[in-house]
């Protein structure tokens, strides 16, 4: 049975997924946690890996597809020239393999070994702190002597193996 994408109207994917799964078809809204920085807090939250869609896995000769356009929250089919676009099994499966590894790894942990791999500290060998904002991370060097707390962009923080 061949998957399609639905686009859902805005901030209503949550309510076309039941809507869905309660005609009885088998959907897959993917999420992933992301944090994001609130009133100076970090909160953690799921949300929509495909923003603005969710995929219905259904038969061509399905009755429910007369009733896509009528469900709540949902807008449309991605289609092209008029016909549904299907999506092979081993992308969704694929999808989901790598939501579970995302999952697992759980990014950088504070007191993990780190190497910044650009600018002006490219190359050194730090220790993880904190996250600080969006885009930037706090490590821990060795510096003449000491430890000292620098702040670097998190693009240039990988996992020392």
């Amino acid at each position: 049975m061949p998957w399609y994408a639905i686009q859902h109207k805005p901030a209503q994917g949550d309510r076309a997924l039941a809507n869905l799964q309660n005609q009885g078809a088998s959907c897959f809204y993917p999420k992933i946690e992301v944090e994001r920085i609130r009133g100076n807090k970090r909160q953690k939250r799921l949300e929509p890996l495909f923003p603005g869609y969710l995929f219905i896995n259904i038969e061509q000769t399905d009755p429910l597809w007369a009733k896509l356009r009528s469900t709540r929250g949902v807008g449309r089919v991605v289609s092209f020239a008029g016909k549904p676009a299907p999506i092979d099994d081993a992308v969704i499966d694929h999808i989901r393999d790598s939501l579970d590894k995302v999952a697992d790894a759980g990014g950088i942990q504070p007191g993990q070994p780190v190497e910044v791999d650009n600018g002006p500290f490219q190359g050194i060998q730090a220790v993880f702190e904190a996250y600080d904002g969006e885009e930037r991370a706090i490590v821990l060097m060795n510096f003449m002597h000491t430890q000292q707390r620098v702040s670097v962009p998190v693009a240039g923080v990988r996992k020392r193996e």
